[in-house]
């Protein structure tokens, strides 16, 4: 499995290598191991408590969604099809506060993101199905939930797809100056 840092400050990209014979293939999703290694942080990965997934039709968008206090850590993956998987930085001491960046997560590459806490995340279906996969290190705590509207203005996020279908709790989200007052205030 190969893992490398991204344009986003903590954010990693953990690409497994599959095996590929006449039968299809077989890969490792995950191996603790080589992330502890790599985070020179042994015990980290043995912190996921919660495994989800979500199924989306092609133009489907999640998001943008995050958590308030401590946040949460995670490991997203794309198990069938293809997403546009999108991340903002909202920690207000990061070197990348306020940047995004984008992602193909699909079932050819497997590629998957290492997500720690403290970042808005979304996605679009860019398949006629998505089954997108989340790993996460603490209990989902809905009083904790945040989120922008995926059409903020101010993020001008680029959508590859038309929009088919976004959730109520999407549609009403929040806009980023909303989210930016109530983040502490740190120098930046």
């Amino acid at each position: 499995m190969r893992i490398e840092p991204t344009d986003l400050a903590d954010v990693l990209v953990l690409t497994p290598e599959p095996f590929r014979d006449d039968r299809g293939l077989f890969t490792r999703t995950f191996d603790a191991v080589e992330f502890d290694v790599y985070l020179d942080a042994p015990g980290t990965a043995a912190t996921f408590v919660q495994d989800s997934q979500s199924r989306s039709v092609r133009g489907v968008i999640r998001g943008m969604h995050g958590r308030s206090g401590p946040g949460e850590a995670k490991l997203v993956r794309c198990a069938h099809g293809a997403v546009h998987d999108v991340l903002i930085d909202i920690r207000p001491q990061s070197p990348t506060f306020g940047r995004r960046q984008a992602f193909l997560l699909d079932d050819i590459d497997f590629r998957h993101l290492y997500v720690p806490p403290g970042f808005l995340h979304g996605f679009q279906a860019l398949t006629d199905v998505a089954d997108v996969c989340y790993r996460i290190d603490r209990p989902h705590d809905p009083a904790q939930n945040i989120g922008v509207a995926y059409n903020d203005p101010d993020l001008a996020i680029d959508w590859p797809q038309p929009v088919t279908v976004v959730s109520a709790r999407d549609a009403a989200a929040g806009s980023w100056r909303e989210l930016l007052a109530t983040l502490p205030r740190t120098e930046r």
